[in-house]
């Protein structure tokens, strides 16, 4: 499955399921919904939630294990794998422009 979200001041964005439960999770929206709509005046909380989540993340990437010798192949996948700030950019461009605008995200 996709998520497709859309506004009237963006273009579409389809995320993976995966990503796209995520995100919703991380806003506070059920991401079991086939259909939900962020709201203009959610929109602000829904970044600020986003933004604490990748700075977590990024925290917890760079964090230096305790025994690198046992984790070193776990450290080196996971920074070479794709990041929260990452798969979360486009969908918060696409939030502030919505909000720039006035107009909602729904998906």
């Amino acid at each position: 499955m996709l998520y497709k979200f859309k506004s009237r001041a963006t273009a579409d964005l389809i995320m993976l399921e995966a990503n796209g439960r995520q995100v919703l999770e991380i806003i506070g929206k059920t991401p079991d919904d086939e259909h939900g709509i962020i709201t203009v005046e959610q929109i602000p909380a829904a970044i600020s939630a986003l933004e604490a989540a990748s700075a977590e993340d990024v925290t917890k990437r760079s964090a230096t294990p305790e025994d690198a010798s046992e984790e070193e192949g776990a450290t080196a996948s996971s920074n070479e794998s794709v990041g929260l700030s990452q798969r979360i950019a486009p969908f918060v461009d696409m939030l502030r422009r919505s909000a720039a605008e006035g107009k909602e995200v729904v998906w």
